[in-house]
């Protein structure tokens, strides 16, 4: 009942408030999770990747964290999908930037994983953060320039995300969203790697995450007291080898990013992390 009351509560907020919904979830204590795992382009390994349905089901595990690419179409609309083209993923093709919404619209993204997804489409960035959870962390990887960090940072703010979406981009992207919401969180994904030169750069421009990924070593324990230390939250891509995941844990990685969820998640369990339970805006 509580749970039900609370949901109940942040509709009305986010209805009436807007903008300001963001600073009324924190006034709510909404907790979001400080480790767990990140489902890479959603339940990523059962489901169409990047579709509402893995989304749906990476959240039904219990992902703690869920990353996803963004990207322009022809006709500037902000689609989730992870290629620079469609070929991949849909009965389509061409590329992304070449093909109108509509055109995108149109092909089937679910056919290519299993007849049982046939029909799933391509979603919008807002059908995305429909479906999300209030108390999970959305890992929103730009695939674009300055035009898209704009047009993603718009989106977030409006669709009151502030509190739990930050943008894995480069420096373009990042100018473009901080100039249009300068509260909006930044993932380092500039010189990506795991070293001392990465660490330090994401913390020179005071990033709010970093995705460290290569080679696992001690120093990695050094890396992660410095960041937390610094409020910097600390991703890995990527694995789904329960050794490396237990590895990444006690070194102080927070998030590190799986394709298999729901089974990275009995390693989670393992270790004294629980399914994250997802709180919904109705």
């Amino acid at each position: 009942m509580r749970s039900l009351l609370l949901c109940l509560f942040v509709s009305l907020c986010f209805n009436a408030c807007g903008y300001k919904a963001d600073k009324i979830l924190q006034d709510l204590e909404i907790k979001l999770p400080e480790r767990g795992l990140c489902a890479h382009r959603g339940a990523m390994n059962t489901h169409p990747e990047n579709t509402l349905s893995a989304f749906k089901e990476a959240i039904r595990c219990g992902a703690h964290m869920i990353e996803f690419d963004v990207y322009l179409t022809k006709d500037k609309r902000l689609v989730v999908i992870h290629d620079n083209s469609v070929n991949r993923t849909t009965n389509g093709k061409g590329k992304v930037s070449d093909l109108t919404f509509e055109e995108i619209r149109a092909l089937d993204a679910g056919s290519w994983k299993s007849a049982q997804f046939k029909g799933e489409k391509i979603p919008t960035l807002k059908e995305t953060l429909a479906v999300m959870p209030i108390n999970i962390w959305l890992n929103v990887h730009l695939k674009g320039g300055e035009e898209l960090g704009m047009k993603t940072a718009g989106v977030i703010a409006e669709q009151s995300r502030l509190h739990q979406a930050f943008l894995a981009c480069g420096t373009l992207a990042a100018k473009g969203a901080k100039a249009t919401v300068p509260e909006i969180k930044i993932c380092n994904m500039n010189r990506q790697g795991g070293s001392k030169d990465y660490v330090m750069a994401t913390l020179k421009m005071k990033a709010d995450f970093i995705q460290l990924c290569g080679k696992v070593s001690p120093l990695f324990s050094g890396y992660t007291k410095k960041l937390k230390k610094n409020g910097v939250g600390i991703n890995y891509f990527g694995t789904d080898s329960p050794e490396l995941l237990r590895t990444l844990f006690e070194l102080g990685v927070e998030f590190p990013l799986v394709n298999k969820i729901g089974d990275s998640m009995k390693v989670a369990i393992e270790v004294g992390i629980e399914p994250n339970q997802p709180v919904f805006r109705m």
